[in-house]
């Protein structure tokens, strides 16, 4: 139950509506309780007095009762409803935010299906549980307490009977509750791997449709969704059982009670009406112990679905802000990386004593064979991860020093797969400033070469983009990421420059506005272009994770040396059959080999 309380927290800020609705809950049970002797008094009022104006009274009193009976259930049971729905919504608020603010190293060692699984099936049982547990306990342990006290007071040999199989029927909830607790994180766990497979699909359905591998993905699916059926069945057999299990015990009690009872009431040693109210009682006391059998194995669900959860809410966030951050109001754009190691496994590092500086306002190019470490480099420089030695500052100050939010509002990032939102080109763009103005809106898409192709679109600025832009072109989807970016005005930024696999036109536009985004803006590239190297103010090269190489094009050409063989072995590649094919267009982001 120590799980189970982590999600009871949840409940503080409602606590004065939980104590009303206990309240209503209370009222309810004790009227429940009261309703059978009210039937005991009109029996006798029939069978042994025989009057009839006692037996007016008793039933205008029964109605009346009744009525405030349903009252007092109705409310408490909205009220419980509400909070337990609060609170899983709270639930649900706290575990976004808390996976967002986890670094990008968790999410390489996660499936999204995995998350998915977590948010959606997990949280959904903890909300069943949280929704109708604890109504159902407190209701059903007054009813069962209070019961057994009255009938107690009524015949405590009639009542032995039933304390008999209590504790035969705990043990044995207790043993089946445990294995249906975990048949049903074994459960959830094969429904998550099925999930990941369908999440997997679903976002790469270009390829499996490419690739003709339909039938594999479904292979793949009904394994695992297979399994989490013949898991399934296990628990059901359990759960199955437990019911007819219940009712059985309870016709045998009743029985034994009404046998026992008839030959009291035979004997003069009971009325009739007491015999009735006992087996009512005995009734209600039977409802309590087969719930409460029912809710031992829904809490050993949730408990299963609760640990699953914090699972991921333990897992502490690696990049945090320090205890006294530093802001910088207006940052100069300086960055200097000083003897950087890193690695996304510490045996293995990616960057090795990596150094290099960028002055404000400077251009600097990332040039280097696949798996130098470029990219590396600009996650580094976003807090995504922090070196595992050395350090990267910004205008002088250690960027872990400094409060995340304040100086990554400052720089801007425009990666090489351009990730657009499902929603509209407006909202998309509004991502680089939310509060931005419809001028200033439309300002930063036209100097994105945005603006005409936009108000041609179907709704224009409010035109639905699909899921990831898919609804755009490629150019298109480049040039919406730049107007964020324009419309964010950074002082630092960030390019993973990708236009090869554009035509001319599109190019050309983009490029364009890329003159416009980077002016007058410290600017850091993963070059892709010969035109972007050679106009870059420093150009620094990377092999295996290590710099070799710092200059401008003309003075690392001269020293012949990686980027002169990357450089000249490109340009040997497009010295081809088509005069017009610009020279421009070689990549020096992958290994060269050289054309003979």
């Amino acid at each position: 139950m120590q799980d189970f309380a982590k999600i009871l927290k949840y409940a503080r800020p409602y606590k004065k509506s939980i104590l009303f609705a206990f309240l209503c809950l209370l009222l309810t049970s004790v009227i429940n309780l009261v309703l059978p002797l009210i039937v005991r008094n009109m029996i006798n009022a029939v069978i042994v007095l025989k009057d009839s104006a006692i037996l007016d009274n008793l039933t205008r009193d029964l109605v009346i009762i009744i009525l405030f009976q349903a009252a007092f259930a109705v409310t408490h049971n909205y009220i419980f409803g509400f909070v337990g729905h609060r609170m899983t919504t709270d639930f649900r608020i706290e575990f976004f935010a808390h996976i967002q603010s986890l670094s990008l190293r968790f999410f390489h060692n996660r499936r999204v299906g995995e998350i998915l699984s977590r948010m959606s099936s997990d949280i959904s049982v903890i909300q069943n549980a949280l929704v109708s547990i604890p109504v159902a306990l407190l209701r059903q342990t007054i009813t069962l307490i209070g019961a057994l006290a009255i009938i107690f007071y009524l015949n405590w040999k009639l009542t032995g009977l039933i304390l008999l199989v209590l504790p035969p029927l705990m043990l044995f909830a207790r043993v089946f509750g445990k294995r249906l607790r975990n048949l049903s994180s074994v459960v959830q766990d094969k429904l998550a791997r099925a999930l990941v497979v369908l999440e997997e699909v679903v976002s790469s359905i270009k390829i499996v449709k490419s690739y003709t591998r339909e039938p594999h993905e479904q292979k793949r699916f009904e394994t695992e969704i297979e399994t989490a059926f013949e898991e399934s069945v296990k628990k059901l057999r359990i759960s199955a059982f437990f019911g007819p299990f219940i009712l059985g015990l309870t016709f045998l009690i009743s029985a034994s009670l009404i046998w026992y009872g008839g030959y009291q009431v035979m004997q003069g040693a009971t009325t009739p009406g007491e015999l009735a109210a006992f087996f009512l009682y005995a009734l209600i006391i039977a409802g309590p112990i087969g719930t409460f059998v029912k809710l031992y194995t829904q809490i050993q669900e949730a408990l299963g679905a609760v640990r699953r959860v914090y699972e991921i809410l333990d897992t502490e966030p690696r990049i945090v802000n320090p205890e006294n951050p530093i802001e910088l109001p207006r940052i100069e754009g300086r960055i200097e990386y000083d003897n950087v190691t890193f690695g996304y496994k510490e045996e293995s590092p990616v960057l090795k004593q990596v150094s290099f500086v960028i002055l404000p306002g400077e251009t600097a190019a990332l040039v280097g064979p696949t798996g130098a470490g470029k990219s590396t480099v600009i996650q580094l420089l976003h807090r995504f991860f922090d070196p595992d030695s050395g350090g990267i500052k910004l205008d002088g100050h250690d960027i872990r020093k400094l409060d995340r939010n304040n100086f990554l509002s400052q720089i801007a990032l425009v990666p090489q797969e351009t990730l657009l939102f499902g929603g509209s080109v407006r909202e998309n763009i509004l991502y680089g400033k939310l509060d931005a103005t419809e001028a200033e809106l439309i300002d930063a898409a036209k100097s994105a070469n945005a603006h005409d192709f936009i108000i041609q679109l179907e709704k224009g600025y409010d035109t639905l983009v699909g899921e990831k832009g898919i609804k755009l072109s490629g150019g298109e989807r480049q040039r919406i990421a730049i107007a964020r970016a324009l419309l964010k005005n950074p002082k630092i930024l960030v390019l993973d420059e990708a236009t090869s696999a554009l035509d001319n036109r599109s190019e050309s536009q983009i490029q364009e506005a890329m003159d416009r985004l980077m002016h007058n803006r410290t600017t850091l590239i993963i070059a892709h272009r010969l035109s972007t190297v050679r106009d870059a103010d420093k150009i620094v090269v990377l092999d295996k994770g290590r710099v070799v190489e710092v200059g401008r094009h003309d003075e690392l050409m001269e020293n012949e040396s990686l980027y002169h063989n990357l450089y000249t072995m490109k340009l040997l590649e497009y010295q081809s059959p088509s005069a017009e094919e610009p020279l421009d267009d070689a990549g020096l982001g992958y290994t060269a080999q050289r054309v003979n």
